[in-house]
């Protein structure tokens, strides 16, 4: 009861601050491009709603459900992927045709296909130990994936499935080999997208593109600089003045810093870490393999989208377009951010 209540509570309290700071960061531009300061505020607080109450009610599905039902699942995730590439039904947003669009609102079926191959794949290594088949069928949903493409997504899916092989019983020198073998995969990504090569390009030295693929770093840590340890306070940020392209979404942690200093990048890391060890002693404390599997994935998954977001903020790696949970804009990954805490919930309730 104890890790649940703990949970819940940094869930709403990090929200309701993603809440604040979204507001704060867009309302310049939402009036300039929408004649409406408050667009981005009233889409995040209707997708919080939403998702507060898929996150109790999801908390109340036994996770023994996704167990029988994993295939179907999987199967409804890969429909959608497909259906996403057809023009006419998915939509083209910041070049990736990854969104089925629903007036001003946007749902990414690659969101809710992480779930569904970490349930898929929890089930698969419950009962199997072959690993070949789970590595070559995450392959083929990574590279329907790419057609979109939504490198950052596929990434963040991959390495959270290979997290649940190593909790499996994966050998390390295995892994190893399979990580070489990414990084080679990484680099012919990067070579056949001369915009991925860019990107690489403006990481190692944004200087050398100042006004064009540099751009969008230098702003964030112009953005990150100034902020000291109190910051320059709430809505005073300079960046957001049309300098950080949309910095509600992947850089909102930029304005963050910007505003609350220090003590705000504090508070999001106390949160963060309060709910990222919550889910640790959740997943620890499992009764059985598939439950063990499913919440050491949805912690995987949280964990390194989130550092992944913040290395790039800072300028560690190159822009790969991960939204920083429960604080960046964007329904897809906070409704699924919050189904999957309501999985754990579930999970943690069949621990007392």
């Amino acid at each position: 009861m104890k890790n649940r209540i703990i949970l819940i509570t940094s869930v709403i309290c990090i929200c309701l601050f993603g809440i604040l700071m979204i507001y704060s960061s867009s309302y310049i531009w939402a009036e300039y491009k929408y004649n409406d300061a408050f667009k981005y505020l009233k889409n995040q607080t209707i997708f919080f709603i939403i998702g507060l109450f898929l996150m109790y009610m999801v908390s109340k599905i036994d996770y023994h459900w996704y167990y029988k039902n994993a295939s179907k699942i999987i199967i409804v995730c890969i429909i959608l992927l497909i259906l996403v590439l057809i023009p006419g039904i998915g939509s083209v947003r910041n070049g990736s045709r990854s969104w089925f669009g629903i007036g001003s609102f946007g749902i990414q079926p690659s969101e809710f296909t992480k779930l569904g191959l970490m349930i898929f794949v929890s089930k698969y290594l419950t009962n199997h130990k072959k690993i070949l088949p789970i590595l070559l069928f995450t392959l083929l949903i990574f590279g329907i994936i790419m057609l979109q493409p939504d490198f950052g997504t596929g990434f963040v899916l991959v390495v959270s499935i290979l997290g649940i092989l190593f909790i499996g019983g994966m050998d390390i020198r295995f892994l190893l080999k399979l990580g070489l073998i990414g990084v080679i995969g990484i680099v012919i990504l990067i070579l056949i997208a001369p915009y991925r090569l860019q990107r690489i390009l403006s990481f190692l030295d944004p200087w050398s593109d100042p006004l064009g693929s540099g751009f969008q770093i230098i702003q964030s840590l112009y953005a990150i600089g100034p902020g000291g340890l109190f910051g320059m306070g709430l809505g005073n940020s300079i960046q957001k003045h049309f300098y950080l392209p949309e910095p509600q979404t992947d850089f909102i942690f930029s304005i963050i810093s910007e505003e609350f200093g220090f003590l705000g990048v504090l508070i999001i890391a106390t949160l963060f870490i309060s709910i990222i060890i919550t889910e640790f002693k959740i997943a620890i404390n499992t009764k059985d393999h598939f439950s063990k599997y499913l919440s050491f994935g949805i912690l995987f998954s949280f964990s390194f989208q989130t550092l992944l977001n913040l290395m790039v903020v800072i300028g560690v790696l190159p822009v790969t377009g991960v939204t920083l949970p429960f604080l960046s804009y964007g329904g897809s990954s906070l409704l699924i951010t919050m189904i999957s805490i309501g999985v754990i919930l579930n999970i943690a309730k069949n621990q007392s």
